[in-house]
């Protein structure tokens, strides 16, 4: 049981990593977008959850790993939200080379320069992809979302790849300094020539849902999606 607010459940999703251990949220923050009661109706969720009347949603995680020159580290990375990778230090446009395909079978997208990239689940398409500009994805939609982060060009757009595929990202500037970002919370710095490789892990996390809420009536409570304005009297 997560007591808190999205961030408080995206440190509990990485604490059953491994395990079928199903996690339920409790809003106590401010948006609550993955929390499932909120603290006004503790104990009648609770009741709820208990008495077996609860489902359970498997969200898909994604599974990061670093690449030195074409060898893995032994560093491994779970995200529920997104990995994003961007520069340190200051804020600055930096160049990335974008990479999908299989094992062993990797085809180079392109390069483009921007303050970096967001690789993210259907799950985190209501996070920071959406503050990029990157589309809301229903959670049974096997994708994973490329979201570039303030792109300098007008041709690069986010990006849908279906879920089984591996996304790699790394950059052509021998001198550049960037790091990887897990679900806004790990962080972990990265050398020139590094090349971060995310791909869908496979176990998933067992989300906690009361009967009668769906992901669409939360996106219109919480984000007020195409909300109609109060009528004129």
């Amino acid at each position: 049981v997560a007591l808190g607010g999205d961030g408080t459940f995206l440190r509990a999703s990485r604490l059953v990593v491994g395990t079928d251990i199903p996690v339920l949220g409790v809003n106590l923050g401010r948006l609550g977008f993955l929390t499932s009661i909120p603290d006004s109706y503790l104990e009648g969720g609770l009741h709820q959850v208990l008495s077996g009347e609860a489902v359970l949603e498997h969200r898909f995680r994604l599974r990061a790993t670093i690449q030195e020159d074409g060898v893995p580290r032994p560093d491994v990375f779970f995200a529920l939200n997104d990995v994003v990778i961007h520069t340190s230090g200051a804020a600055r446009v930096t160049p990335l080379t974008l990479f999908v395909g299989d094992e062993g079978d990797m085809e180079e997208v392109g390069s483009f320069a921007a303050d970096g990239v967001i690789l993210s689940t259907p799950t985190g398409s209501t996070a920071y992809s959406m503050s990029a500009g990157g589309p809301i994805i229903a959670p049974e939609v096997e994708a994973l979302v490329v979201t570039p982060i303030c792109p300098h060009s007008l041709a690069v757009r986010p990006l849908v790849v279906p879920a089984h595929r591996i996304v790699g990202v790394g950059s052509p500037d021998p001198s550049s300094e960037h790091q990887v970002t897990i679900d806004g919370q790990v962080v972990h710095s990265l050398t020139p020539g590094d090349c971060v490789m995310v791909t869908r892990d496979e176990r998933p996390l067992s989300l906690v849902r009361l009967p009668g809420q769906t992901f669409f009536k939360t996106m219109r409570r919480k984000l007020a999606w195409a909300a109609r304005p109060p009528e004129r009297t």
